[in-house]
């Protein structure tokens, strides 16, 4: 049974133009409705195309012409439609904006042989006699929650004489983008069958080093929902400050940046409920043993060690920390486990997500010549070494961690397992999200067991290449380049540890899964970019650069005969920035607009299968 519902709710936020966000991501489908004047589309031979980012797993074009698109009303199979109240808001949210906006791509795809198709000019003259005036979903869970390996998968057919689009899903977790205004078409038929490659597509936001206000975490969400990335890993502090308001421990936010530099539980609970109506996972981190300072030092400083020593990178044994300013929990200070505890319970009953990460990356063994407790520990037993005292956090603090709910899973950064010093017993079930070495350590992983999280700085760090994190730099202080500019990483650290920047081309080309088996590749979970940015970079940073990864983990980064899609990504991407832009993410611009314009005219190789 299918039950009426009309599109209209002018109550509900500005989400996106051409967006019917029926969950979370997908169905990136730009139906690329003709808005306008087929006339004029029809004189320049040219036709708006679909051009859908990310990429559908399988879609397949009818040849009939466009169907006409008149006052569509969204129709559930569940005769309890008030179940659907995502659906049914997203669908109200992007109708709006679709008659707001009045979106014309304007980037278009010349055909490139041997690539699968898009429908071109051909047929444009001609419409079809069936109105379409209805969206059809069905959904087998509607009652599904929105937690890791929820089926993101669906179907999307548009007939020529239906009078329909036929949606029929496993969960309410996807995304309809569709694109136009009053009077609108549907290109050419057209059938859809998707799902992503994996379950964990995401961005991190770092409010720990700078602040990023919750109007610009939201802008980031609206930027994942329309690129089908569904997490949201929000490192919430990190040495240099601690912005969120604690009742347990109130005296935290003095480390704070300021006053107004602050979330309060409303803002997290905003910002949580925003993500999940546009199907995007909130998973928290908060950093421990190491990169803990603020906040923690407020409650006792006693339960922080080396928090007030000279970090210096220039000599070793007064070295403290990778970064200013320095600071790690005391492990082997009793208090230290019940101030975490505190901590962590009150934050897990915040998040609502089943994953919590819990940080354990870049220990630094000289912070803790500053602890008597751990020097004590160390002497009293000659055998005992840095490793012991990882594993010494691990015994006392995953009790803690895993006591906050029978569903919890904890992520880490792989240091608790690859650094120097590392656990000498980490638990397979822990998820390790991977930073360092490339496709080495995502094979050292996984061969070991570990399902991960690939973020390797050499390939999605997205704010590398910037310059260095420190000031006073002699590096900097030569009056040529030294190597003629054929090393782009200058300088070493100086030209940023991480560098050089990381373009949409280098990020969309990572085949992380290289060289492993079939068992070794199912312990990769997905993909996440890690920038450090503040309110008024996190745009700029993230997009649509992220839009890439978010195609290269939905759909993969080749096409059926196993060729790389890079020079086919590049206009829906050219097209996706302006999207973005227009709906209010203020995303970076890529090329020069004739480039978009004209298609494949700035490609470096007429060869346009040069990318293998």
């Amino acid at each position: 049974m299918f039950t009426g519902l009309q599109l209209k709710n002018p109550d509900l936020p500005f989400f996106s133009h051409l967006t019917l966000l029926f969950t979370h991501h997908l169905i990136v489908m730009k139906f690329s409705l003709v808005l306008g004047g087929l006339a004029a589309l029809a004189s320049t031979a040219v036709s708006v195309k679909v051009n859908p980012l990310p990429a559908p797993r399988n879609i397949t074009w009818g040849s009939s012409g466009p169907i006409p698109v008149g006052d569509v009303i969204l129709r559930t199979s569940d005769s309890h439609h008030h179940k659907h109240k995502i659906v049914r808001h997203a669908w109200a949210r992007a109708w709006d904006t679709i008659t707001d906006l009045k979106w014309v791509p304007a980037a278009t795809e010349a055909p490139i042989a041997s690539y699968e198709p898009f429908p071109t000019g051909a047929g444009l003259t001609k419409r079809t006699a069936v109105t379409i005036s209805s969206v059809q979903v069905s959904i087998v869970d509607g009652d599904a929650e929105l937690q890791h390996g929820v089926d993101e998968s669906y179907t999307l057919d548009v007939a020529a004489s239906s009078g329909s689009i036929k949606i029929h899903a496993q969960t309410p977790w996807q995304l309809i983008i569709s694109d136009g205004r009053g009077g609108l078409i549907i290109e050419q038929p057209v059938h859809i069958w998707d799902a992503p490659l994996y379950p964990y597509r995401g961005i991190m936001l770092d409010t720990g080093r700078n602040f990023i206000t919750v109007p610009k975490i939201l802008e980031q969400i609206d930027g994942m929902a329309l690129s089908k990335l569904n997490v949201l890993h929000w490192h919430l502090d990190d040495s240099q400050s601690w912005p969120v308001e604690m009742e347990t421990y109130p005296q935290m936010t003095k480390d704070a940046f300021s006053p107004r530099e602050i979330f309060s539980k409303s803002d997290i609970r905003r910002v949580i409920g925003y993500a999940k109506a546009r199907g995007v996972r909130v998973i928290p981190e908060v950093d421990m043993p190491g990169h803990s300072a603020s906040g923690w030092q407020q409650v006792d400083p006693q339960m922080v060690a080396c928090a007030h020593s000279w970090w210096s990178n220039d000599v070793y044994k007064y070295h403290t920390s990778v970064e200013p300013n320095p600071g790690q929990l005391d492990i082997i200070y009793n208090k230290t486990y019940e101030v975490v505890k505190g901590v962590y319970d009150e934050l897990s009953d915040i998040f609502e997500d089943n994953w919590f990460h819990v940080g354990a990356d870049e220990l630094q063994t000289n912070c803790y010549n500053f602890s008597t407790y751990v020097t004590n520990w160390l002497t009293e037993d000659p055998s005992r070494t840095y490793n012991d005292l990882v594993q010494y956090w691990l015994d006392r603090a995953l009790p803690i961690f895993r006591g906050a709910s029978p569903d919890r899973r904890l992520m880490m950064w792989e240091d608790v397992y690859l650094s120097d010093p590392h656990g000498t017993d980490v638990p397979r079930d822990i998820v390790l999200q991977t930073w360092n070495g490339g496709l080495t350590n995502i094979k050292k992983l996984t061969s070991s067991g570990f399902d991960i999280i690939v973020s390797s700085s050499d390939f999605l760090y997205l704010d590398c290449g910037r310059g260095g994190i420190v000031s006073n730099d002699p590096r900097y202080d030569v009056q040529s380049n030294p190597d003629g500019g054929v090393n782009f990483n200058y300088g070493g650290n100086g030209g940023s540890w991480c560098a050089p920047y990381k373009t949409w081309q280098r990020i969309y080309d990572y085949d992380f899964t290289t060289n492993l088996t079939k068992a070794e590749a199912k312990h990769v979970l997905g993909v996440e970019a890690p920038p450090m940015v503040d309110s008024v970079t996190v745009s700029n940073e993230f997009w649509p650069r992220a839009a890439a990864l978010g195609e290269l983990a939905w759909s993969g980064n080749r096409d059926a005969s196993g060729r790389k899609r890079t020079t086919l990504l590049t206009q829906r991407l050219l097209n996706f920035r302006e999207y973005l832009v227009a709906n209010g993410v203020q995303a970076q611009v890529l090329l020069s607009k004739y480039c978009m314009q004209h298609p494949h005219a700035c490609d470096l190789y007429y060869n346009q299968t040069v990318i293998t």
